[in-house]
């Protein structure tokens, strides 16, 4: 069964996990033709490949850190920080 979506208008929790992100999950919160936003739960010591996305996309870090790679620079995102990539971008 998916996860449902928010709709249109609804509101949408985006809070740090705290204690729960041990056991969370990724998850699709929205969709439209134009956007998708994800909740993306990266386990410590865990890596995704490499890829690209054919449309922009924003990386926000939520709690913890993380080490963000693309074919530009490689950053360290700490709870807070909001990174732009440009469509097409390996990262």
């Amino acid at each position: 069964m998916a996860t449902p979506r928010a709709a249109p208008g609804e509101l949408i929790d985006v809070r740090p996990l705290g204690p729960g992100v041990k056991s969370a999950k990724s998850v699709s919160l929205m969709r439209s033709d134009h956007l998708e936003v994800i909740r993306l739960v990266l386990p410590a010591g865990k890596r995704i490949p490499e890829h690209r996305a054919p449309g922009e996309i924003t990386v926000q870090c939520l709690e913890g850190s993380l080490t963000f790679g693309t074919d530009v620079a490689v950053r360290t995102m700490h709870a807070g920080d909001l990174l732009f990539i440009v469509p097409g971008q390996a990262h």
